[in-house]
Order: C-alpha cells, then structure tokens, then sequence
C-alpha cells in the first residue's frame, strides 16, 4: 500500500468507525452508567470483533458472506431483531437507577461483542475496506501489517471517545428526569436502528 493509498484509508476509516451507530450508542451507554474505566471493556469486545473481522475479510470471508444474499438476510434479521430488543429493555430500565455492580465485566464484554458482531454493516464496511484499498498484485498478509494496526489503533480512538462522552454525561450534574431522558434516548436509538436494518430485510430490497 502506497503512502497516498494508506492516507485514504486512514480517512475512510475514521469516517466509518465514528459514525454514530450501535457500537457508539452503546459506548455512550455504559460510559453513563459504570463510569469510563469499567466501560473499557466493551471498547475491547468492539476490538476483538474488529481483529476477528480484519482477518476473515483477509480470508476472503466477508465477501462471501456479503455475496450470499440468504445468509446476509438472515444476517440482517437476527441483527435487527436484538438491536430492537435492546431499545425496548433499555426504555423500559431507564425509570430505574442503574447499578453498576449489576454488570459484571462478563457481560459488559459479552454485550458489546454481540452488537459490533450482529451489525451487517461490519461486513459491508470490511468488505469496502479490502476492495477498495488492498492491491490486488501484492499477498494481502504483506499489507495486513499496516492494515490492522492502522484499523485497530482508530478504532480504540474513537470508541474511547464515545465511551468518555457518555462518562461525562453520567457525572455531570444532572436531574434524575433529565437522566432518565437521555437514558431512553439512547433506547430510542437502539429501536430505530434495529427497525431501519428489519426494513431493509423486506424482500426486494436485500
């Protein structure tokens, strides 16, 4: 990969990695309810599923993935179903005061897995990613050293910036209705995120 080339890369991928989506409103979530440093956890789940997903679309994994119109369906379907799910637990929680103890590193991590991992837009993203920026003439694992440092290192950047803003947010001086507003919020988020990827599962328009 050419110095030009990478430097296009770097750009793509900071617009992919902080665009407002599942992975950062989550972040945001737990930084507002166990405090940044325990949140850091869910920062390492978004990392791990991005080191599993480097290397599978070095694999040539993703694209399969992505050509397959049945199991990217269903792909969508089970992404959209759980996103849902979560706005609904959320909203519903939002009228009680978190406990941070309640959640363990575990499922902080667990959680967090789950939803970079069942985002189809992952598998597009790595997809573009590969297509688009490795040379096709040069063995993918001799570009890979400068790949997935480069990935990984943005990565942790700008979810350890969606998990401080919502640190901030949770130790800011606010009223309880406020908190339980930005709580449900982030619900709402989670729903609609979940019902534009269910609406994208209509036939047609897979």
């Amino acid at each position: 990969m050419s110095f030009e080339g990478w430097i296009i890369f770097v750009l793509f991928w900071v617009v992919f990695v902080t665009t407002p989506g599942p992975n950062a409103v989550n972040c945001i979530s737990n930084g507002m309810t166990i405090g940044f440093r325990r949140s850091m956890t869910g920062v390492l789940a978004i990392l791990t599923q991005a080191s599993l997903f480097l290397v599978l679309s070095a694999f040539g994994l993703t694209a399969l993935i992505a050509a397959s119109p049945m199991l990217f369906w269903v792909a969508k379907l089970i992404g959209a179903g759980f996103l849902i799910y979560l706005g609904i637990r959320g909203w519903v929680r939002a009228m009680h005061l978190p406990v941070a103890a309640e959640q363990t590193g575990r499922s902080v991590y667990l959680r967090a897995l789950a939803i970079a991992t069942i985002n189809p837009k992952s598998v597009a993203g790595y997809l573009a990613a590969f297509s688009q920026f490795v040379q096709p003439d040069v063995p993918v694992w001799d570009q890979m050293w400068l790949i997935m440092p480069t990935a990984l290192v943005i990565t942790a950047l700008s979810y350890t910036g969606f998990t401080a803003i919502g640190a901030v947010m949770g130790r800011a001086a606010l009223g309880a209705v406020f908190n339980v507003w930005v709580r449900r919020g982030m619900a709402v988020c989670f729903v609609i995120y979940g019902t534009l990827l269910g609406a994208s599962v209509v036939p047609g328009r897979v």
